[in-house]
């Protein structure tokens, strides 16, 4: 291939390749986890836009995000083919973002609700973008940078291990650092000039790994974005094993996507502390934190799939458990948050060590070249599921009479509107990780089907 030393052969990834690639998940965890928490409680609770209005916001911006993925996918196999690396997109994704980040925040105080949302939305859909410039060839680094089916789970572990690491960073610290100041406004700013910096930090280090070797002698890609859109539907028609995986991890992104946007939700009105979103996210992420490199094991003993299928349902048991919040809040509360938590740990690490098994085993049949076709199919997947279960939370809430505020004014929650904030927390979060099950049937590749010589003529059904 002339990509990277770890693809040549039987080579494995070395450690320095793992750590560097792994930083990486400091900007992507930041960025997934920061955002979703805060964004739509900053806008209903200190701007005072109307939930609803406040969810299409965050939605309308993450459509764009969608819509440039595959085409910023396309774009990094054209200079991977061309130049040799797809280090240039994650360099500029990485200057970029902090400073798109910190204006997201940055709304004026004399802007009423109407034009603070229109602030927002501008700001935000920048900062997306800039996010996917490195996030889709990011992606894609895997299937070139580890050559084997176990050498993949052990770069995508430890690399779950950081993205833990930053979860707890920016969901603990980042309402930590809003704290700062009486001023939720003055709050808001140096949460997000902090953490943008190190979203920053996180992407450029990890644009190092990025191969860089000489250009590789095949066509290079059509870069148009109706090529882009092609070639991502291709992807999906011709790959049924991408198809599923991909179908499991949106659907599983929607449900942590509401239980992410309902936390700050959960903690205020439920637990009525606002501030006790910070030990619901310690709870989360401690348990996540050790049992990573656990279900890394876990699945080389039994498969990634099956791994991850238990790792889905006991994050469903404990979701469902959380209703109970309805009759009696309270302390208990954290025993189902930390199942959650160890749970999360494998639903996130095993579908991404699976991605790059797909692309390998599609790069048999199809050529290779494509990693970042699939990763701008993916991330766009992984983005609507995530920004759409804050739409959706912001619907249930819109439909249940959830009060909006401005900065400073206080207002009490009717109950019904605390009956939707916990059922967006639990069960209909629940439901949608039930269906992910269904779909993770589907998928059909195991570790025969990836790290055999070639590819046997029963095992080519599996790719359609």
């Amino acid at each position: 291939m002339g990509q990277s030393g770890a693809q040549v052969g039987s080579h494995s990834v070395d450690r320095r390749t793992i750590a560097t690639y792994a930083v990486g998940s400091l900007g992507t965890g930041g960025f997934a986890t920061l955002p979703g928490l805060v964004l739509l409680y900053f806008l209903t609770d200190t701007l005072g836009v109307a939930a609803l209005v406040a969810g299409i916001v965050i939605a309308a911006a993450k459509v764009w995000d969608v819509l440039i993925d595959p085409v910023i996918g396309i774009r990094s196999d054209h200079s991977l083919a061309t130049t040799g690396s797809r280090r240039r997109f994650m360099i500029l994704g990485g200057v970029t973002l902090p400073v798109f980040f910190f204006l997201t925040f940055a709304v004026p105080a004399g802007l009423g609700p109407a034009a603070s949302a229109g602030w927002v939305f501008v700001a935000f859909l920048c900062c997306a973008t800039a996010f996917s410039l490195f996030q889709v060839p990011y992606i894609a680094l895997p299937a070139e940078l580890a050559s084997g089916y176990d050498d993949r789970t052990r770069l995508l572990t430890w690399r779950v291990v950081v993205l833990t690491l930053a979860i707890l960073l920016f969901g603990a610290g980042g309402p930590l650092l809003r704290g700062i100041s009486d001023d939720p406004r003055v709050g808001y700013l140096v949460m997000a000039a902090v953490a943008g910096l190190v979203l920053g930090a996180g992407m450029l280090v990890a644009s190092s790994v990025a191969p860089s070797d000489k250009p590789i002698a095949r066509r290079s890609p059509a870069q148009s974005p109706a090529a882009a859109y092609r070639a991502g539907l291709d992807t999906l028609r011709r790959s049924r094993p991408f198809r599923t995986l991909l179908g499991t991890f949106v659907l599983q992104g929607l449900a942590t996507g509401m239980m992410l946007a309902g936390a700050q939700y959960v903690a205020t009105w439920v637990l009525r502390s606002e501030d006790a979103v910070t030990p619901l996210f310690v709870a989360l992420i401690a348990p996540a934190l050790l049992l990573a490199p656990v279900w890394g094991r876990f699945a080389r003993r039994v498969g990634k799939e099956r791994a991850f299928a238990l790792a889905s349902t006991l994050f469903a048991v404990a979701a469902l458990a959380l209703v109970g919040l309805l009759w009696a809040p309270g302390l208990w509360v954290y025993a189902p948050v930390a199942l959650a938590g160890a749970a999360y740990a494998g639903m996130q690490s095993l579908p991404m060590a699976m991605l790059p098994d797909v692309i390998s085993h599609d790069a048999r049949s199809n050529g290779e070249g494509h990693a970042g076709t699939f990763g701008g199919v993916w991330t766009a997947g992984e983005t609507a599921g995530m920004a759409f279960g804050a739409t959706v939370l912001s619907m249930i809430l819109a439909t249940t009479g959830y009060a909006e505020r401005v900065a400073g004014a206080s207002v009490e929650q009717s109950p019904s509107a605390i009956l939707g904030i916990v059922l967006s927390f639990s069960v209909v979060p629940a439901l949608l990780l039930v269906a992910s099950l269904f779909t993770l049937r589907w998928y059909r590749l195991r570790q025969s089907d990836i790290d055999s010589p070639s590819r046997p003529a029963e095992n080519r059904t599996v790719a359609r």
